[in-house]
Formats: C-alpha cells, sequence, structure tokens
C-alpha cells in the first residue's frame, strides 16, 4: 500500500503546483497559505514514505492507506472547486467570497485529516527510535542549487551510449563557447544523462569551474545569479548588476562547464548569455529541457534528444534498481516483473521510482502483483 500512497502524493503534487500558478490563481478564489501549508504537509508524508517503504509494520501499512485515500480526496476536492469556479465565470463579490469560503472550508478539512496521519507517523517513529535510520536526503531548491549534484546511485542503464556521445561533445578540440541542449519529455532521464557527464571524472579534470544549477518555471534572476557565482562571501544584498559583473570577471579567462538544468523559456538564457565570456579555451553550457521550441531558439549545436528504453533496457534497469544486476535471481518473479518493466513504458525515472520500492519489498510474487497494477498511476506522475 505504500507504493499506492507514494504515487497518490506524487500525483497530487504537480495539482497544488498548478493552482498556485500566478497565471491560474487571479482566476481562482483560493487561499494561497492554505495550499502552501498542504504542500509541505504532502512533501512530508513523500519523504516519510521513501525513508520507511521497506517497513513491514501494520501501522505503517494502516496509515500509507490513509494517506492514499487522503491524496485522492484533495485531488478531487481541488478540481471540484477549480471546475466549479471556472465554470460560472465573473459573479459578483458575494459569490467570490461564498467560493474562498467553501473552498477553504473543504482544504481545512483535508489538512486536518493528514495532521492526524502525521501525529500518528511521529508516534510510530518516536517508539523506534534509534533503530529507524534516517535517510540522507539531496535538497531540491525550486529556484537554484549552490551545491554541486551528487553522483548518487543514478543508474544509466539503457543510456551509456548517450553518456559517451556528451562526453565526446564537452571535451572535443573545439575550442569556441558551445551551448549542449539535452531534450526529452518529463522523466525520460534528461537530468541522470546531464549529473553522470558532470560527475565523470573525465569531465571534472578537463574544466576549471563546474557549476550546477536547476532553473525551473518560475525563477529568480538573483537566486540564479548567486547560484552560478556559488560564492558564500557574497553578501544576498548584492545588486542584480553587481553580481552579473561579478559572474563576468569569474568566468573571464577560465575553462568553465555550466549545466542550466530543467529549463523552461529561452528568455532566461537570453537574460544570462552576455555574462558568459568566449574564452577560446573550450568551455561548455548544457542544458536540460523538454520543450523543444527552447532548444530551436538556442541556436547552437545539434540537440541530444532521449528516447523512450525499449522492453529490454527497461527490464535491465528495473533489475539494477531492484536487484543490483541486470538479470532477476527469482525466477517466480522474472515474468511479472517483466510485466511491471513494460507498463513503465519505457520511462526511466518511472522503472527508477517503482524498482527503489520494489527493492525494499518482500519478494514475493502476490506483492508484485498488486505493484503491476499501479504502473499506470506511477507513468503518470513520472511524466
Amino acid at each position: 500500500m505504500a507504493v499506492a500512497a507514494y504515487a497518490a502524493l506524487r500525483s497530487l503534487k504537480p495539482v497544488l503546483d498548478n493552482i498556485q500558478n500566478p497565471v491560474r490563481r487571479h482566476r481562482l478564489h483560493v487561499d494561497s497559505d492554505r495550499i502552501q501549508s498542504l504542500q509541505e504537509k504532502v512533501e512530508f508524508l513523500q519523504e516519510f514514505l521513501e525513508v520507511h517503504s521497506q517497513s513491514k509494520s501494520q501501522e505503517i501499512e494502516d496509515l500509507s492507506r490513509q494517506i492514499a485515500v487522503v491524496a485522492v480526496e484533495a485531488d478531487d476536492v481541488i478540481d471540484r472547486h477549480v471546475v466549479d469556479q471556472l465554470c460560472k465565470g465573473s459573479q459578483d463579490e458575494s459569490h467570490h467570497l461564498a467560493s474562498l469560503s467553501s473552498f477553504c472550508q473543504d482544504i481545512d478539512k483535508i489538512i486536518e485529516k493528514i495532521d492526524g496521519i502525521t501525529e500518528n507517523l511521529m508516534m510510530i517513529k518516536e517508539e523506534w527510535g534509534d533503530n529507524v535510520q534516517e535517510k540522507n536526503s539531496e535538497v531540491s531548491v525550486p529556484v537554484s542549487s549552490r551545491t554541486l549534484p551528487s553522483g548518487g546511485n543514478d543508474t544509466m542503464v539503457g543510456f551509456e551510449e548517450g553518456l559517451l556521445q556528451i562526453m565526446d561533445v564537452l571535451t572535443r578540440d573545439e575550442f569556441n563557447l558551445q551551448i549542449l541542449p539535452i531534450v526529452g519529455m518529463g522523466g525520460i532521464g534528461k537530468t541522470t544523462l546531464a549529473r553522470n557527464a558532470f560527475n565523470h571524472p573525465y569531465i571534472v579534470n578537463r574544466f576549471d569551474i563546474l557549476t550546477w544549477i536547476t532553473i525551473s518555471q518560475e525563477y529568480n534572476m538573483k537566486e540564479i545569479l548567486l547560484g552560478l557565482l556559488n560564492d558564500g562571501s557574497i553578501e544576498e544584498s548584492a545588486e542584480i548588476e553587481e553580481l552579473e559583473v561579478l559572474l563576468y570577471q569569474r568566468l573571464f579567462g577560465r575553462k568553465y562547464l555550466i549545466v542550466m538544468d530543467d529549463i523552461w523559456s529561452i528568455k532566461v538564457w537570453n537574460d544570462l548569455k552576455i555574462f558568459f565570456p568566449d574564452n577560446g579555451n573550450g568551455s561548455r553550457i548544457m542544458m536540460t529541457t523538454r520543450l523543444t521550441n527552447v532548444v530551436v531558439s538556442l541556436g547552437t549545436l545539434k540537440p541530444y534528444s532521449m528516447d523512450f528504453l525499449d522492453d529490454n533496457k527497461s527490464w535491465n534497469l528495473l533489475c539494477e534498481k531492484v536487484f543490483g544486476e541486470r538479470n532477476c535471481p527469482y525466477p517466480e518473479l522474472e515474468g511479472i516483473e517483466k510485466d511491471i518493466a513494460k507498463g513503465c513504458k519505457g520511462l526511466p525515472l518511472a522503472l527508477v521510482v517503482i524498482g527503489g520500492l520494489l527493492a525494499n519489498s518482500d519478494m514475493q510474487r502476490e506483492y508484485w502483483v498488486l505493484d503491476c497494477e499501479k504502473c499506470e498511476l506511477i507513468c503518470q506522475f513520472t511524466r
């Protein structure tokens, strides 16, 4: 049941993100503070399930079932209010207030249920005490990341050839500044491929400066500049113009590799490109995006396009995540695992998510049959 709960929470997250989007928010009567509170609680539950998905406790199983139910309920509540408000369109002020009041009441009920679940989870965790080993997690910063990404255990099954192609572009003897886009749909593995190239010792030893920054849909130019400078000595109060000059000065004359992950608009590149000097020394900028129009607008190197994994590569990746090898050591599970691999439809992120959960599960066919049925839901939230 932990898989269903985790999938339901992941499915709810983009719903909450969308309703907070300024373009949509001005047409809806919602309470941003309540949505923000709900987002934080959902993220906490996700992290808890990631850490304790291997638990065989009946208490955790029962609470996971409650989490799945309340996540689906929250999705339905938000969808109902959004559809109702958009269908009714412009109304008088009293109707707007009534819509907001109704929305707040329903969200408060959801939050109350989640608080109850969270309280029970914390009581269980406290009872377990030191026997619970917390997982070290990578912190995701919405606007920009100031730390180099850890190599972690990102598995490159199926993309070994792509990694070699990327590394060749980054290191070939062409001395002008070059921009390499990696393009593909969400969950296809763009960030994993870029991270493996970025962290490869051969790449690390070829550049004076290596910087990784995640952009996202809604970005803040000052935060991006601070992330690119990656220098704790710079005051947060510094003006944008000062940061722009510092960035250019820091990069001038040095061989640098910058990764700009998850670009959604060409505007951010147009705003930044004049601060990336062409030093004639083989500097590179690598970008990941799911939008082909962004790639076309860059007008640079031919992009590396990522495609779905075939059945064989999907099977190998799932085995690698579950068993640490590219085959299934349990003959009785091989058939159902192949069905699960096919159900992930070639999406590496979906394979990694369900593989990580299966790795901590009982190696029993009955459990895996249930997970096979959840593949479609997992594919939806990893796109």
